[in-house]
């Protein structure tokens, strides 16, 4: 990517009733100019910045193309920073193609994904975290994911991030001065003062790092594994949650044999949930694979949902229970009794008692309650009303119209989890009594790891890597 040449993309999806092409860059103005004839008024060039202007647009051959709205952005206010024209046209595959060609043929060439908001970056409109937050504004799909998204936008992650940086940037002044005057023996650094700052900043940076759990379970759905012995309707109720034929389902046992996965979103939060193959005794090579992937798709879930069938002989099932519920520690837990439209309530209520004996001789490592136990249909969606209110009230999402920050962003995390083990080792240090340049040292190396997620210490591949997962236009 270059910064010097014009850009202009289609920024808006296929399928409306408009469309808005933005062109972006020092030849903006002169661009739209060729093309666009306002009805009546100043020429372009001499209109003020944000102003709406009604007029004609030309194909490339010169006739008329549309009647569009053209908007006209001047550096430094706009999106970019740079001279902007965004064109308000129909929505006309045509006319959006030939607009584009017209506009190419001009002088501008076609932005690459994600080259908008790297030059809103690099002009300064922007830090690196809040233009990573566009792309998570536009992919948001549930209330929560979109707050969040919206929190970092509008600073609030960066905000945090420069308080920490401040307070490490004057104790590393601190230090560094220090050294300066070693031969002096002068001390600038009260180091019950650098401990305390110390332990106030690990305690932030741990409190960030462990946020992320949460914040990525938002942003791409909190995973919810459905688990049981083979045949005990686990793809029926996938089916049932999401209200569509997702999985197949059949009478023969290990029809399933990999994980099948679907969202949908209740209480404003986005559920990932995933079918697994049952959990049983096979000689089957593919069947073992695809039970191994159930184990590890329950390590990895937050929720699990055990299905279990009460016209199967509970000594038959038991094994299935011992290889699944100690992968269940940590996670909220519901026992789902299957089939209840064609079983007598007696064994309903006898496999519910085997089921939640079953848990609670796993000890309380497994978040369990004896309220999460109730007998379903999934092929009559009976009681998945129930399920679907468990599955809120398990979620327990903050309240992200706080001012609370939550890490949503794998890069932020690992760089995150650098700073941390930097400023524990700058409290080693300390407590050790170890020479000032090594604690200066791990305070530099905090600082710049944390000055990476923000992008104020970046480089040129990181930052491709960053903005081609965006989309075209934005």
């Amino acid at each position: 990517m270059t910064r010097n040449d014009t850009i202009c993309a289609l920024a808006t999806a296929q399928g409306g009733a408009l469309s808005v092409i933005r062109i972006s860059g020092n030849d903006a103005v002169e661009i739209a100019e060729r093309i666009f004839t306002p009805r009546g008024g100043t020429a372009l060039s001499k209109r003020k910045s944000h102003t709406a202007v009604f007029g004609d647009v030309k194909d490339r051959r010169g006739s008329l193309l549309d009647e569009v709205v053209l908007t006209l952005m001047r550096a430094p206010h706009s999106y970019t920073g740079e001279d902007t024209v965004e064109i308000s046209c129909h929505a006309s595959s045509y006319i959006t193609r030939e607009l584009l060609i017209n506009i190419i043929e001009n002088g501008a060439r076609q932005a690459e994904p994600g080259e908008f908001t790297m030059r809103a970056f690099l002009n300064g409109k922007m830090d690196l975290s809040r233009a990573e937050a566009v792309a998570d504004v536009i992919a948001s799909d549930s209330r929560a994911s979109h707050r969040l998204a919206m929190n970092q936008l509008k600073g609030g992650f960066s905000n945090r991030l420069s308080q920490l940086r401040d307070k490490l940037l004057h104790l590393t002044s601190l230090m560094e001065l220090e050294l300066d005057f070693s031969e002096e023996d002068v001390s600038f650094a009260d180091r019950s003062e650098l401990q305390s700052l110390s332990r106030e900043i690990e305690q932030v940076i741990s409190h960030l790092v462990d946020s992320f759990a949460v914040g990525n379970a938002v942003k791409n759905g909190i995973p919810v594994a459905i688990v049981g012995e083979t045949n005990t309707g686990k793809s029926t109720l996938l089916n049932a949650l999401l209200n569509e034929e997702r999985a197949i389902v059949s009478d023969i046992c290990g029809t399933t044999r990999d994980t099948i996965e679907g969202s949908m979103t209740l209480g404003g939060v986005t559920f990932r949930f995933i079918d697994t193959a049952g959990v049983r005794r096979t000689s089957d090579i593919v069947e073992q694979m695809g039970i191994e992937r159930t184990l590890a798709q329950l390590s990895k879930s937050s929720i699990a949902l055990w299905v279990i069938d009460p016209m199967m002989e509970m000594t038959t099932m038991e094994e299935a229970a011992k290889r699944l519920l100690p992968l269940c520690a940590g996670k909220r837990l519901a026992l789902l009794v299957n089939k209840c439209d064609v079983v007598d309530p007696m064994t309903l209520t006898r496999a519910m008692q085997w089921g939640a004996s079953m848990i609670k001789s796993f000890g309380k490592e497994i978040n369990w309650d004896d309220k999460n136990v109730w007998a379903i249909s999934a092929k009559l969606g009976i009681n998945i009303d129930r399920l679907n209110d468990f599955l809120v009230s398990s979620a327990a999402m903050p309240d992200f119209d706080s001012e609370d920050v939550v890490v949503t962003n794998i890069r932020h995390y690992e760089g995150l989890k650098l700073a941390l083990e930097d400023i524990k080792r700058v409290l080693t240090a300390i407590d050790n009594g170890l020479p000032g340049d090594l604690v200066s040292e791990e305070l530099r190396a905090c600082v710049r790891h944390l000055s990476e997620i923000v992008g104020e210490v970046t480089n040129a591949e990181v930052l491709q890597s960053i903005f081609e997962n965006f989309c075209i236009g934005k």
